[in-house]
């Protein structure tokens, strides 16, 4: 145990400027550009149900509930570019993560050291499903909340003061709670992807990226000549969705809504007009939680475990060849 954290520690102090500073940075300047937008709008107006409220004031009881529990359930949203950044760091932490080793030889005093290779791996598969979202939750949370006062405040300058109603609704206190509790479900769900980066990160010798994306995209576009030539009959949507597209896309946080028929269809249920937007956040939650009975996720998960173990006896192998 105390080695696996000693190696956690590792990956984070060698990765901080990537997994810490890049979204630290992108999210103090979300709050800055919002702070520009909030004091640059103040002429904004708002539209429930269609309607436009000119003035604020004029919202009813219930409007003004609504509205306090839209920003509640939605404000951990505001930080979405975080996330979508998350899937780029992600992507790239683990390209190199096992290829980087050997470029610069630091693995001969990695390997001199009472570590084993699986311990190694496992560290990286860590940092990169559980540290890494961590550590983007807390800085989007952050960065939501200053960009959600924000709002309120410009709205009280409009006559409308909804912090009451916010401090009271459910919804703002447990959206922090909602927003860690996938962090498994993305865990799971993005196993495929990192088991993919990591095999390769292990095993090609250079030009990682090169291997990583444009094996897949190979392997669909040959099938797909073969399939308009010889009329085999395949179904090559599928196979760009379900096998290249989970290779190289399944970082990408909310990804159980591509590849989870059941979850599109629930959600394109839940988008629409007449839905309140606080409803539409918390059918997001429950398609997510919903996706851990899709068979498809735990075929993934399986294929991602199994490149996991691939990766630790290729970076064995390698070393020892």
């Amino acid at each position: 145990m105390n080695t696996m954290k000693w190696l956690i520690q590792r990956e984070y102090w060698e990765n901080k400027g990537m997994l810490f500073w890049a979204p630290a940075i992108v999210g103090s300047l979300m709050v800055l550009f919002s702070g520009v937008m909030v004091a640059f709008g103040m002429n904004m107006n708002l539209q429930i149900d269609g309607e436009k409220i000119a003035r604020f004031h004029e919202m009813t009881t219930i409007e003004r509930h609504d509205l306090a529990n839209a920003f509640g359930a939605a404000f951990p949203m505001v930080a979405t570019p975080l996330y979508i950044l998350m899937a780029f760091l992600i992507f790239f932490y683990c390209l190199g993560a096992l290829h980087d080793d050997r470029r610069d030889r630091s693995i001969l005093f990695w390997k001199s050291l009472p570590v084993s290779d699986t311990e190694t791996v496992l560290s990286k598969v860590v940092m990169a499903l559980v540290a890494a979202p961590l550590i983007v939750a807390v800085i989007g949370f952050i960065a939501s909340f200053a960009i959600m006062l924000m709002g309120s405040i410009a709205l009280t300058f409009h006559g409308l003061n909804i912090f009451s109603d916010l401090i009271s609704a459910t919804s703002f206190w447990l959206s922090p709670f909602r927003m860690l509790s996938l962090i498994p479900i993305y865990l799971l769900w993005a196993l495929p992807t990192v088991g993919w980066l990591l095999m390769v990160s292990s095993w090609a010798r250079s030009k990682v990226f090169l291997w990583a994306v444009g094996a897949p995209l190979m392997s669909g576009a040959l099938l797909a000549w073969a399939n308009a030539g010889f009329k085999l009959g395949l179904n090559i949507e599928w196979y760009f969705t379900q096998v290249v597209l989970r290779l190289l896309g399944s970082v990408l946080p909310g990804n159980w809504m591509i590849f989870d028929q059941g979850a599109r269809q629930a959600m394109a249920q839940a988008d629409r007009g007449d839905v309140p937007p606080a409803s539409q956040v918390a059918a997001f939650y429950n398609e997510a939680y919903a996706s851990l009975a899709s068979p498809t996720l735990w075929i993934g998960v399986a294929a991602g475990v199994a490149m996991i173990a691939a990766a630790i006896y290729l970076r064995r192998w390698r070393e020892e060849n």
